[in-house]
């Protein structure tokens, strides 16, 4: 049960559907002959980003001297405001203006599939009790994976849903994101008044 709630967890922060606009224009630029080998590129790129934060990221906290409980308020917050600008859109998005060309690792890669508020759970999840390091990395391969498919997918998604249903669908996540990181910044807090 852990596993799927870490998984859900992740997937819900990653937002492939909510990033299929993002993706299609950033893709948009490049020419249709390399769109696919891109897009396959830019998630295995995130998938690999993914490992690196899962296998070395106790070892980010331990050299900042940073508690769990700081990892849980910090990502709650951030999962706030990402949920927010989910139901609340900006100009530009979340991540803002796209660059020019094919991209390479950023835009897509990170921070729209592995980005800071995914670390940071990841980095949350491997400290709870509830979940060890072999369900952790299952769940995040899970969740990467149906990320995958959705973005690999992306075309075909969105002439099925169109525009509206893909906001509709990005809000709908969002409201689910807001109370997954009240929930966060909760549990941090009560720790942190427990000790």
């Amino acid at each position: 049960m852990e596993i799927v709630f870490a998984a859900l967890t992740l997937l819900l922060i990653m937002d492939p559907l909510g990033n299929i606009p993002a993706f299609l224009s950033v893709l948009k630029d490049v020419a249709p002959e390399r769109q696919r080998p891109v897009l396959v590129r830019e998630i295995l790129l995130a998938y690999a980003v993914l490992l690196i934060f899962l296998f070395a990221g106790g070892y980010v906290l331990q050299l900042f001297g940073l508690r769990p409980e700081a990892i849980s308020i910090a990502g709650g917050i951030i999962l706030f405001i990402i949920a927010i600008r989910m139901i609340f859109p900006t100009e530009g998005g979340i991540v803002g203006e796209t660059p020019e060309g094919e991209p390479f690792l950023v835009p897509l890669a990170i921070p729209l599939i592995a980005g800071p508020s995914v670390m940071a759970s990841v980095l949350l999840l491997k400290q709870s009790d509830g979940i060890n390091t072999v369900q952790l990395l299952a769940a995040v391969t899970l969740a990467w994976a149906v990320s995958a498919v959705v973005l690999y997918s992306a075309p075909a998604l969105y002439r099925v849903l169109k525009i509206r249903g893909l906001v509709a669908m990005e809000r709908l996540m969002g409201m689910l994101l807001v109370i997954l990181s009240v929930q966060m910044f909760l549990d941090g807090t009560a720790v942190f008044m427990n000790k």
